[in-house]
């Protein structure tokens, strides 16, 4: 079977998803398998055309990459690929969606609304969450405690975006619980050493405290993991993926949002749960590999 590890891309969050695919395309090497490392770019059409590979890592993170758009591509050419359908990427990179559809599904989630319009007036209360929607490794993420970084917050997240998500903030640990498919992990409680868990708290080595499980009483992480599970099947995801959420000193865990294309670098948090199972990063990729397959192909 030839494997290709498709990563880099063109989204923001190109340089993570090459340490991510590196580390893939590594595992696989060493367990046997022919891989063909697609480092992508503009260019990922063609190069994925010309590699004639039988099935996808996809390894990709952000847009063009985790939104459903390679997906789509990847289900047209009859290359089974790992990971979420074009439905669940699309919906799973829209942190508006997303949180739409789980209130439906009575899943608790920080109040928000959405503007627009940099002269869109609304009634909010500070502390507030500034985000854009569509990015992920906290990228266009602000936590605003008054008028002025409001306003510079709304700003640069036009910049990314053509709309701004408005989100309570909920006072609480970060905790984040990893899925695959029906096998719910056991949650890792984050903690940053300074402010919260942005970019370089994420992607630097000694700058944050993993705690697994988290330092809370058992039935709540039983709770959380079956809350993943619903907000999981919510939008219709398959494969690995990862939700968020913020544990209130009520124990209240409420859902931020889900990230369908998990890093796989050396601190990212999947191969942390999987590893605190037994599961080695070797496996963890073929595990993740064995369950790729294309989700709109007509059956026979």
């Amino acid at each position: 079977m030839r494997v290709g590890v498709i990563y880099g891309g063109i989204s923001k969050e190109r340089e993570i998803s090459i340490k991510t695919g590196t580390a893939i395309s590594k595992a696989l090497k060493e367990k046997g398998y022919e891989v063909v490392d697609l480092l992508v770019k503009e260019n990922m059409v063609e190069d994925i055309l010309k590699a004639k590979i039988d099935v996808a890592f996809i390894a990709l993170h952000g847009r063009y990459g985790e939104d459903g758009t390679v997906q789509g591509l990847l289900e047209l050419l009859k290359i089974p690929y790992t990971g979420a359908s074009v439905l669940a990427s699309a919906i799973g990179i829209d942190k508006i969606m997303t949180k739409i559809i789980w209130q439906y599904y009575g899943i608790l989630t920080p109040k928000f609304q959405v503007i627009r319009d940099m002269k869109d007036e609304r009634n909010i209360h500070f502390p507030l969450v500034v985000k854009s929607p569509r990015e992920g490794s906290t990228i266009g993420v602000y936590i605003v405690n008054d008028e002025e970084e409001y306003k510079r917050a709304l700003s640069e997240v036009f910049k990314l975006d053509d709309e701004v998500l408005l989100e309570e903030y909920v006072k609480g640990a970060e905790i984040t619980v990893s899925v695959i498919d029906d096998m719910v992990l056991t949650p890792i409680e984050i903690r940053p050493k300074k402010g919260f868990y942005d970019f370089h708290s994420k992607y630097t080595k000694g700058e944050t405290e993993y705690l697994i499980p988290p330092q809370c009483k058992d039935e709540v992480i039983e709770k959380m993991k079956d809350t993943a599970r619903k907000a999981y099947k919510a939008i219709k995801c398959s494969g690995s993926a990862r939700v968020d959420f913020i544990l209130t000193e009520n124990d209240e865990s409420y859902a931020l949002e889900i990230n369908t294309i998990p890093g796989m670098t050396e601190t990212s948090l999947l191969p942390k749960s999987a590893d605190y199972h037994g599961i080695p990063f070797q496996e963890l990729v073929e595990i993740i590999l064995k369950k790729a397959r294309l989700h709109n192909s007509y059956k026979d």
